[in-house]
């Protein structure tokens, strides 16, 4: 997601709206490219013969939805088509800029229309890319990721936040969809101040991070901070426990959902055992449950608490009340000695099925996320989804952020949020962890509700 302080909003936000588009027949026909058939999703054969040299493609006029609306996201936009106007002044680019929320609607009418744009910006997950790439209403882009050898550039563990089998069934496998240009990760922001004042170093193992928690509980100061009024935000400190207890293959296969992925292992148990372990040592603020997520991280930015498990979307924002005083880590390594952190991807830019210049809208694509372009987002206080590491990074928290992410993908592990993997596990994920932090439930109780979810899940896809 590149929309960072709305990130609850990119999850389930929607799902209602999904719900009512479907049930007015708007995905009931698919949608095929010119001369593709019916049986076959548009743009599903590798091998299709393409164009990469844009300036041979004629006078096109290309039709582009994005949500870069804010601040520097609206300017590397504009810097970037104003850079391939340049280069290829034959396409010309027609932006029509929407805010999120507005994008997610608008786009679900648009693509069963007959007056689709050519690129726009898609949510990846089932409720939203996931239904359109059932409805045969995006193009599969691995004729031209081929081409342009964006395999290359791109890690598995970023483009699988866009792949999807061509019936749209099965996140994180399958043909790539989409392609981000902007990353975010789910990491550990740390008080430097509170850390020297109790003796301590930023954690580098987790055994350091739990002997922090219990230093600081016992010196009278709020370990961690954390707001779960709105129900996701637990999910966080939850996906991070996960991390270190659960093998990095198995937390990716139940964030993208599916059969085979099981929530009731010993090795999940021990995720969900810890989180309440946390709970009975006091190490969260008095009342996380009944804490709105904002006025929790805006009380770690006024000095309150050792530790904040938030998004990398924080980090301008505690920058700005903190200072030097705060810094930013990826969780420590798990126990194959590698980096597993939640994260993600903005939303990915797609070629629609009836985009009328397909290569040119995949020129325009490979442009938005090449190298240069990399170095552009930079410039223009966002985070680049790969080569992170290469670029001239920012000063302070935002510097720690970037050193974060580019280990992370480039020799860690990027691990889905958790719900994405069903249409409605963000709500049950939410509920359940708050039944689970005031003790309502039982560890083996809310990871049932989770399998249970997965199982009905399965059980209409089939």
């Amino acid at each position: 997601m590149s929309r960072a302080a709305a990130r609850p909003r990119t999850r389930a936000g929607l799902r209602a709206a999904v719900g009512l588009v479907t049930a007015l027949g708007l995905f009931g026909a698919a949608a095929c490219a010119p001369g593709a058939s019916p049986s076959k999703p548009a743009g599903d054969d590798a091998s299709r013969a393409v164009q990469t040299d844009a300036a041979k493609l004629g006078n096109v006029t290309l039709t582009v939805w994005d949500q870069e609306v804010r601040g520097g996201q609206n300017e590397q936009m504009s810097a970037l088509n104003e850079a391939f106007h340049a280069k290829y002044p034959n396409i010309t680019i027609k932006r029509v800029s929407r805010s999120f929320d507005d994008l997610g609607t608008t786009l679900r009418l648009a693509l069963s229309g007959n007056d689709a744009p050519d690129v726009v910006q898609s949510n990846n997950g089932r409720a939203d890319m996931g239904k359109f790439v059932q409805a045969q209403q995006l193009l599969s882009l691995e004729p031209w990721a081929k081409a342009y050898g964006w395999a290359d550039r791109y890690p598995d563990s970023v483009l699988q936040y866009s792949r999807y089998t061509p019936d749209g069934k099965t996140f994180g496998e399958g043909n790539v969809y989409g392609m981000p240009q902007v990353g975010e990760i789910v990491g550990i922001f740390y008080n430097k101040e509170k850390l020297t004042k109790l003796g301590l170093q930023p954690p580098k193992t987790w055994a350091e991070l739990t002997l922090a928690l219990a230093t600081a509980k016992q010196k009278g100061e709020t370990p961690l901070q954390l707001g779960n009024l709105d129900k996701w935000p637990a999910g966080h400190v939850f996906g991070t426990i996960q991390g270190q207890f659960v093998p990095a293959d198995e937390v990716t296969k139940l964030g993208f959902g599916g059969s085979g992925a099981s929530w009731t292992t010993p090795e999940n148990t021990k995720a969900a055992e810890e989180l309440v372990n946390w709970v009975n040592a006091g190490y969260f603020n008095g009342s996380p449950n009944g804490t709105d997520y904002d006025k929790a991280w805006q009380n770690f930015g006024a000095g309150q608490g050792l530790f904040l498990i938030a998004g990398s979307w924080l980090g301008a924002d505690l920058d700005k009340s903190m200072g030097g005083k705060v810094g930013f880590s990826a969780p420590p390594p798990g126990q194959d000695g590698k980096v597993a952190a939640t994260g993600g991807t903005g939303l990915p830019f797609t070629i629609t099925s009836k985009a009328k210049n397909p290569d040119a809208a995949a020129a325009y694509i490979n442009f938005i996320t090449s190298t240069d372009a990399m170095a552009t987002l930079t410039k223009t206080g966002n985070m680049p989804v790969v080569e992170t590491a290469k670029q001239q990074k920012p000063s302070g928290v935002q510097g720690d952020i970037f050193t974060a992410f580019g280990a992370t993908t480039e020799s860690g592990r990027l691990l889905p949020y958790l719900d994405y993997a069903t249409p409605t596990m963000g709500d049950t994920l939410g509920a359940a962890l708050q039944d689970l932090i005031a003790k309502r439930i039982s560890p083996q109780q809310f990871l049932q509700k989770l399998q249970d979810d997965n199982a009905k899940s399965v059980a209409g896809n089939n």
